[in-house]
């Protein structure tokens, strides 16, 4: 195993990270959101549900980030 990662797999890692922070904060706002703008509570489940999809894109991202790390 070589103790340099690949500056490639290593780009897509950072931008996991900053999807998975991004959802986090997107998440935990999202209340504070609906409220500021004075929507429904529809849309505060909306935002959620991006964020939850922003989740799982950054899960499948490092389940191969790990996969090609591992084949080499």
């Amino acid at each position: 195993m070589s103790d340099h990662l690949d500056p490639k797999l290593a780009r897509q890692g950072r931008i996991a990270a900053l999807v998975i922070a991004g959802a986090a904060l997107l998440s935990v706002f999202a209340p504070v959101i609906v409220q500021g703008f004075g929507l429904p509570a529809r849309y505060e489940i909306l935002i959620l549900l991006f964020a939850l999809a922003a989740f799982i894109w950054s899960l499948v991202v490092a389940i191969r980030i790990w996969q090609k790390s591992r084949d080499n």
